[in-house]
């Protein structure tokens, strides 16, 4: 199972540079620690970062320094989280089971669509997800195996160590919930594993033991020093990112259904067996059956505790998905069997097929859809006609393969397409979009326009274009209003007109420059951009001053 993961989610590994909406922010900020030896306080460009705690960037940082390969080093943490975690759900499995309820957990996670999806992107969700198992591994462990101390410890720190990676990472000490509900049945029954009193402590001292990795040396350098911008970093990041992202979220607003359509796509093919699983988990929990009762209990209060807040992404709810592959294994043997089940399935590796097979062929055939697609994504034609190709190829061999499994080998055709599906994504799919989405080509083309001694100054700017660009490169925040940004920027640009040009955002790109002067770049990150030289500046302008006052004492 770890070997033919390895090889579908390895596909492609050091063949695309980072793309957005996550991969070249954390990036940029791996890259800064490389060069500045400065690991505590992520940075965005001058600007601390401070919407995530440094501990998946570290990951990076230490992953290039072991390979010297930028292209290898932001997805290795991820493709090892996901093998991690793979073993985890197997070892997990065996412990509650036995081997080949093992074997289906494991092979159900690999198929399921979010599991590859987040197995191939350099985001901090896949080593969330490892630590959140972990952690989950160690108490169900703990409370339902063999009752060791390690393994309570084990649970207890990787907790702590997930919650300094995301700030979600306690969510498998909500495990203790369900356990403590059940207590007086636990304590009827001889067999069962308790917390023992003088364990109690070590629960807690774990968890703080993993938090303490990163909290701990950020708090002291907070407190060892007096720069404001540090300090309100720390507010930031222990405050607004965590309670008040939670509780009063300012993006990423959704409805309270939102997660039942997320199970419904990303959870692919096994929210298809959602109608046999769940009167099967109920008549388990209904018989006793503590192992099906924790890991459905822990997984529902997941999902609650994201439903209760406003803001709602799709990879929220990903740490749930091993443990609801665990709770599904022992059902999997039986349900494979049945007519329905596997008309079911083999039907989704059809439907995918078809599904990937005729957008391709739309793309190729409708030249006008194509290009409006191209336009909006700001992708060259010859780009698009390769991914529709590989498309249409993806498509045809998971048809062949339904094909050649008819019926009675469903379940090997899932697993099998989900191997070919990551496989081709990232040795074929991931490369053809590479250059325009990582935002490359783009980069590449402003530094041959304006030489390679240019100084280029960067507003309004996106994490892609700063990792992409050449050197020597000057930046006016990210954070900061757009409008502040092109004021320093004109001043910047004003100083060496001769020396220096400007990439900016074509709707702040507006005052104090000759629009006729002005170079049109194309469309990048579904936004428009154009080049600023330095003769395009109108003398003696001053951005947000009106003119008849700039020449006044």
């Amino acid at each position: 199972m770890l070997a033919l993961a390895a090889i579908a989610l390895a596909a492609g590994l050091g063949l695309r540079d980072p793309s957005p909406p996550d991969e070249p922010r954390f990036v940029l900020a791996a890259t800064q620690m490389v060069e500045s030896g400065d690991w505590l306080i992520p940075r965005r460009g001058s600007e601390l970062y401070a919407h995530k705690p440094p501990v998946f960037m570290w990951l990076q940082a230490l992953a290039y320094q072991g390979t010297g390969n930028w292209r290898v080093a932001f997805l290795l943490p991820s493709l090892l989280a996901s093998l991690g975690t793979l073993w985890l759900t197997w070892d997990l499995a065996r412990r509650l089971w036995n081997r080949q309820v093992a074997g289906y957990a494991a092979f159900a996670l690999l198929a399921t669509l979010q599991f590859g999806l987040q197995a191939k992107r350099g985001q901090i969700d896949m080593v969330l997800v490892f630590c959140t198992t972990l952690a989950l591994w160690g108490l169900m462990r703990y409370l339902l195996c063999d009752g060791g101390r390690n393994a309570l410890l084990w649970g207890g720190f990787a907790a702590g160590l997930g919650t300094v990676t995301k700030g979600v990472g306690f969510l498998p000490l909500l495990l203790l919930l369900p356990w403590w509900l059940d207590r007086s049945r636990i304590r009827r029954d001889a067999g069962a594993a308790t917390l023992a009193p003088g364990l109690w402590p070590w629960l807690p001292v774990a968890f703080l033991a993993g938090v303490a990795v990163w909290l701990l040396p950020m708090l002291l350098a907070v407190a060892g020093s007096n720069d404001p911008m540090l300090h309100r970093y720390a507010s930031d990041i222990l405050f607004r990112q965590t309670g008040t992202r939670y509780v009063d979220a300012w993006h990423h607003v959704r409805p309270a259904w939102y997660y039942l359509q997320v199970i419904a796509t990303l959870w692919l093919p096994g929210a298809l067996l959602l109608p046999w699983l769940l009167p099967a988990w109920w008549r388990r929990i209904r018989r006793g059956d503590r192992r099906i009762l924790y890991l459905v209990a822990w997984s529902m209060l997941v999902l609650a505790f994201f439903t209760l807040s406003p803001g709602k992404r799709e990879v929220y709810l990903f740490p749930a998905l091993p443990a609801m592959c665990i709770a599904a294994a022992p059902l999997l043997p039986g349900l494979l069997r049945k007519a329905g089940v596997q008309r079911t399935l083999i039907g989704y590796v059809v439907a995918l097929g078809l599904l990937l097979a005729g957008a391709g062929t739309s793309a190729l055939a409708d030249a006008g859809w194509a290009n409006r697609i191209a336009l909006e994504r700001g992708l060259d034609a010859p780009v698009l006609q390769s991914l529709a190709t590989w498309l249409v190829v993806l498509g045809c061999v998971l048809v062949l393969l339904a094909c050649w499994a008819r019926v009675k080998r469903a379940a090997i055709a899932v697993v099998g397409a989900s191997l070919l599906l990551w496989t081709i994504h990232g040795l074929a799919l991931g490369p053809a979009l590479d250059a325009d989405s990582s935002a490359r080509k783009l980069m590449q083309d402003v530094r041959t326009r304006i030489g390679k001694d240019a100084e280029l100054g960067l507003v309004a700017w996106r994490e892609q274009h700063l990792l992409q660009a050449a050197p020597p490169v000057f930046e006016f925040g990210f954070e900061k209003d757009f409008d502040a940004q092109w004021r320093d920027a004109v001043a910047w640009l004003a100083e060496a007109p001769r020396e220096r040009w400007l990439f900016a955002l074509e709707g702040v790109a507006r005052e104090c420059v000759d629009p006729a002067r002005l170079i049109p770049l194309g469309r990048s990150s579904r936004r428009e951009w154009v080049l600023v030289p330095g003769s395009a500046l109108l003398p003696g302008c001053v951005p947000g001053v009106p003119e008849a006052n700039v020449h006044e004492p």
